[in-house]
């Protein structure tokens, strides 16, 4: 089930997309968005009587998380050994805050801060239940779904400042979408993104060191997790700048294509 949070320009909204889709998880140009009465999250999935054309509708960020976006470093062998550095013995672990989050089409604003900005496509998790040391057999029972993330990073900051709150928490760095994809197998999903139209990663989350049910498990190990947090599962090798102008696209099997272009913040 793909369940996306919406405007037509009133106050955001969420629906189930209907209607048959690719093998990339793109809808087919007649598909439909049947709103739900509340966040499904709080309230469940309880379908109204609305129903309109999803390309009448706005897609905003389909969660917005009240508590935070757990981000996972080096996560792929060649993604680590691009970066100058060895595969972790356990997950790497870093927060991104929640203000960082934008939706799909939304702008990626260019902090003055940096001159060094990068993509790193990935897929993302979503919780659906309060969680504490859950372990990875149980980790099924605490997702509430997955969608597609840009995890933007300001490379030069996060050299510079060594930890990576900075780096990973302007506004803006982190978009999230287009959907929630709510039944998916995570073993082998092609994850692949795009700058200007040309392929710059093209990954699987075969090759993830940690899979979903092992990160799930081992954050909620350190920190409760609420429903609607977010964790970034790591980005396969061929990350680089990004510039004003710029548009990048992340693709996750499955699940959808995000779309976002890069301006000045000034």
């Amino acid at each position: 089930m793909r369940i996306a949070r919406f405007t037509t320009g009133d106050e955001p909204q969420y629906g189930v997309i209907t209607g048959d889709v690719d093998d990339l998880g793109i809808p087919d140009e007649d598909a439909k968005i049947v709103a739900l009465a509340g966040d499904p999250l709080y309230v469940g999935l309880q379908l109204t009587d609305t129903e309109l054309d999803l390309a009448a509708v706005r897609l905003l960020a389909p969660v917005i998380p009240r508590s935070k976006v757990v981000g996972i470093g080096k996560n792929y062998a060649a993604h680590a050994a691009e970066m100058g550095g060895d595969v972790p013995s356990e997950p790497l672990m870093f927060l991104k805050p929640n203000t960082s989050v934008v939706g799909p089409g939304d702008p990626v604003f260019y902090p003055r801060q940096s001159s060094e900005v990068h993509y790193e496509g990935e897929l993302a998790v979503v919780i659906g239940r309060i969680c504490r040391d859950v372990a990875p057999e149980r980790v099924a029972e605490v997702i509430f779904g997955y969608t597609v993330a840009n995890d933007v990073t300001a490379r030069d900051l996060q050299r510079g400042d060594v930890q990576f709150t900075r780096a990973k928490g302007f506004d803006s760095f982190c978009p999230l979408g287009p959907w929630i994809e709510t039944d998916l197998d995570t073993s082998d999903l092609k994850v692949t993104t795009h700058l200007n139209g040309d392929l710059v990663q093209d990954g699987s989350t075969k090759d993830m060191v940690f899979d979903v049910a092992a990160l799930v498990s081992y954050v909620s190990s350190v920190m409760t997790l609420l429903p609607g947090d977010v964790i970034l599962t790591g980005t396969p090798d061929g990350v680089g700048p990004m510039n004003v102008g710029d548009e990048v696209e992340v693709t996750v099997s499955g699940i959808g294509s995000l779309t976002s272009k890069v301006v000045s913040r000034d």
